[in-house]
């Protein structure tokens, strides 16, 4: 939603709530944005509410406040999403986060989600490392069994959801839970860009399983809508 009509909707919400309900946006503790905090006061200025010199004094800092934790917040978030690869010979050297998302795209999530984990090994981050591989069995059992139900369901004609190609939904949701986990654990962490003979190695493992297709069963559901 674009922001001046985020703006819009935030100023009718406020426009319903009583002056007391309002004034709670003004409060030293208050837990809303900067910018609700300025719309109550301009509407409870509109309703005659009189504000003391001290009160706009304490009202704009407390925006100004707002807005810069707001931006300390933006920043920290932009720093979070972005990939510190780096030259630094003393860098760890881990699996990059490109080839974590392409393998969990293309090969299975479980490919993935075993370079993730491979990596808080070597940060020795041991719990969160085998959370990672208990999640990739997890969602691959899941996965298996809901393409399976999807394809049932789209036989009785109950659902149209992805009714052509489930793959693919259980492929990109595998692929935003992966960035996601590299982000939460990998955090702003610099690093070299590890060898990728570890994930040829799984890709053309998880080609071959797929190839098979054991009872069904393929780690890269991709190259079975591609063979269809």
């Amino acid at each position: 939603m674009p922001i001046f009509l985020s703006a819009m909707v935030q100023k009718k919400v406020l426009q319903k709530l009583t002056n007391p309900e309002l004034e709670r946006y003004l409060r030293e503790d208050s837990r809303f944005t900067s910018e609700a905090i300025k719309l109550a006061a301009e509407i409870l200025e509109k309703r005659d509410r009189i504000f003391t010199d001290d009160e706009k004094f304490r009202i704009r800092e407390l925006i100004r406040k707002k807005k810069e934790a707001e931006e300390h917040k933006r920043l920290e978030q932009e720093e979070l999403q972005k990939d510190h690869i780096t030259d630094d010979p003393e860098a760890i050297r881990l699996h990059s986060r490109e080839v974590i998302m392409f393998s969990g795209l293309c090969f299975g999530f479980i490919s993935g989600a075993v370079l993730l984990s491979l990596n808080l090994f070597k940060l020795k981050k041991y719990r969160e490392g085998a959370g990672v591989i208990f999640l990739g069995i997890a969602y691959t059992v899941i996965q298996y069994f809901g393409i399976l139900f999807m394809y049932e369901t789209k036989t009785t004609g109950e659902t149209k959801v992805f009714n052509r190609s489930p793959e693919l939904l259980f492929a990109l949701t595998g692929f935003l839970l992966l960035y996601l986990l590299w982000i939460e654990s990998i955090k702003k962490l610099p690093y070299r860009k590890d060898s990728l003979l570890v994930p040829v190695i799984i890709g053309l493992l998880s080609v071959f399983l797929s190839y098979m297709n054991y009872y069904g069963y393929a780690p890269s559901y991709l190259f079975v809508i591609l063979a269809r």
